[in-house]
């Protein structure tokens, strides 16, 4: 309570008056659009005025301001009150409000970074909460700024997991400039919410989990108020009992309304209904934000000096991810690292070291540590890479595909793939990450096969636009790039040719190293292969791979420590077909694996550098009695 001064009657009534434009607006948008969520809404509409203002302090016209108090809508299908604020305080035009979810407005369904107040989409429940508390950190620990970060969620997203890694990521570091607000309005979307108006139950819940929680009267301006004037030395829950459709005579907490826009003519008798509660057409401005958030630059970020490596030490590429990610640290204040407690395993333990203040331990919480990466790189206030064992960022895999919606510049190191890792058995393995991170719009997929190319992949994701992705490898293998090798997105290298090259073997990251080991072996033999390092596998080097399949009688083997689906044998698959003359055979992990020995496990799937010589000497046989 210490910084709370009751609003005078007429602030308060003006409140009332600004909630009840923002529902005639959500109510006119939605009816116009023939779709959305009126409902969802009208439930929030005191929230919204008292939040955005009474309480939050930012500039209108610079929705983006790095000073501006953040919003986060968990709740993205109640976007219409979102738009309809903006359009209030006089950001958007009200007009603009009719063309909600049309093709050609940048007022889509659900909130998306288009627009110049989103920072992270919303829609897929559960994830708002978790970009929040990157925010909150971010504000807290590196501007060490006066900002304050609001998130408001539906009862219905508190049932999953996602918000309850948030919460307790929150707690744990004493997030005080962070407020969830709870719209507690009992109706989910096909049933009541499991809790319906248990608020004490929810409060209980937050407590638990280190929040300072009140229970207020989610339609009552003047609770609302007061409970946003509260600070304390923790993070703050509103649980504010709501209902849903509040103030649509007929609707108001009624069953089966979600999603549901308002019949015209029911929307007119309902709009005159609501307009005549309003006493006041005069519009309230917010307050301007103290305007103390650093001016920072992360653009052309170069490591301080290049690898220092020798030829054929031999090294793991997930060690030198974290040698790279600690040089890296060197270069930028703003470069951070998060880990989900395997830091002694990916080696972000060694940025860690370095730079203690700027690594964010997640703990086993894999969502919510993308949800903060995501977070925490809002606004361009720092460059995030987040580790953990690529197997892993599977269950996080929402939050990454929320994070491509988002325009999100994140970067993502996966260590441990393969069978590779050997004794850890399959429930360890990275097999599917390839296929996943391919799937993700506008990502980069990096493959490096060791630690100078790794090294370089830190440097170059830290400067790439979209979502990055690192995969790395727990054996270890030798250095075969110089210092001064020159690596770029999209660019392959080839490793071995020579003029009697019959077939082109690609490979990465262990495969290689088994490549390069079965054309030794091959050499003896006179039969000479060419082999390449695309070290992207997205995008993938299409030009350097069909030049040189051309050179080798159009023939390809792609060897990789992944499943066949989606991975570096499908990549290049995609790349080449339709081009005539061109074979492509495919070794990969076939099966689910079990534990062994890591050349066990290898020679059992048949990727090692005997499967590769058999797949070669198969490959020039075929070719010689088609002779």
């Amino acid at each position: 309570m210490e910084d709370y001064h009751k609003p005078d009657q007429q602030t308060l009534q003006a409140l009332k008056d600004t909630a009840n434009r923002l529902r005639i607006s959500s109510i006119k948008a939605t009816t116009a659009a023939g779709s959305g969520h009126p409902t969802s809404c009208c439930s929030a509409a005191e929230i919204m005025s008292v939040l955005f203002f009474h309480t939050m302090r930012y500039k209108v016209q610079d929705p983006r301001n790095a000073s501006n108090d953040r919003f986060v809508l968990s709740k993205g299908h109640a976007a219409p009150i979102l738009y309809s604020v903006w359009a209030e305080a006089g950001f958007l035009q009200e007009g603009e409000l009719l063309n909600l979810r049309k093709i050609d407005s940048v007022l889509e369904g659900h909130p998306v970074p288009r627009q110049a107040f989103t920072d992270v989409a919303t829609g897929s429940l559960g994830q708002g909460l978790g970009a929040a508390c990157g925010m909150a950190y971010t504000g807290k620990f590196f501007d060490r700024a006066s900002y304050r970060v609001y998130c408001l969620l539906g009862d219905g997203e508190i049932s999953e997991g996602s918000v309850w890694e948030a919460m307790a990521f929150a707690g744990f570091y004493k997030l005080d400039n962070l407020v969830a607000i709870l719209d507690v309005n009992r109706l989910g979307q096909s049933d009541p919410a499991p809790l319906q108006h248990h608020v004490e139950v929810y409060q209980k819940r937050c407590e638990a989990f280190g929040w300072h929680a009140i229970i207020v009267d989610g339609h009552s301006v003047e609770e609302l108020c007061k409970a946003f004037g509260q600070a304390k030395h923790q993070p703050t829950a509103i649980i504010a009992k709501t209902f849903k459709g509040k103030g649509i005579s007929g609707v108001e907490d009624k069953e089966s309304w979600h999603g549901k826009p308002l019949p015209k003519n029911m929307a007119e008798q309902v709009i005159q209904e609501i307009d005549d509660k309003i006493q006041n057409k005069k519009k309230l401005s917010p307050a301007l934000p103290e305007e103390d958030a650093p001016i920072i630059n992360i653009r052309n970020i170069k490591m301080p000096s290049p690898p220092t490596y020798k030829v054929g030490e031999k090294w793991a590429t997930r060690k030198a991810y974290g040698v790279a990610l600690a040089k890296l640290g060197h270069a930028n204040d703003r470069v951070i690292a998060l880990d989900g407690d395997t830091k002694n395993s990916t080696f972000s333990e060694l940025f860690k070291k370095e730079h203690p203040s700027r690594y964010v331990e997640c703990y086993i919480a894999e969502q919510n540590m993308v949800s903060i990466a995501v977070g925490c790189a809002t606004r361009d206030r720092t460059v995030a890479f987040a580790s953990t064992f690529a197997t892993f960022f599977t269950r996080a895999f929402d939050q990454i595909r929320m994070a491509a919606i988002s325009d999100s510049n994140i970067n993502l190191c996966g260590s441990h793939c393969g069978v590779s890792i050997g004794e850890d058995g399959p429930s360890q393995m990275g097999l599917e990450d390839l296929c996943m991170f391919r799937a993700v719009p506008n990502a980069t997929v990096f493959y490096p096969s060791d630690a100078v190319a790794t090294e370089k992949a830190v440097e170059i994701a830290a400067n790439t636009k979209g979502i990055c992705f690192i995969r790395t490898s727990r054996p270890e293998n030798p250095v075969i790039y110089n210092n001064n090798e020159d690596f770029h997105i999209g660019q392959a290298k080839v490793v071995l040719k020579s003029k009697d090259d019959q077939v082109t073997v690609i490979g990465a990251g262990v495969t290689l190293h088994e490549a390069l080991a079965a054309a030794e072996q091959l050499r003896k033999e006179k039969i000479f292969i060419r082999v390449i390092d695309p070290f992207t596998i997205k995008p993938l080097d299409k030009k350097t791979i069909l030049e040189n399949a051309r050179a080798t009688k159009g023939r390809i083997i792609t060897v990789e420590d992944h499943y066949h689906e989606g991975g570096i044998g499908e990549a290049v698959c995609a790349a080449v077909v339709g081009e005539p003359g061109i074979t492509v055979n495919r070794l990969a992990v076939s099966h689910v694996p079990r534990s062994g020995k890591s050349a066990e496990l290898l020679k059992m799937f048949g990727i090692d550098k005997d499967a590769i010589v058999q797949a070669v000497k198969v490959a020039v046989s075929k070719s010689r009695n088609a002779e």
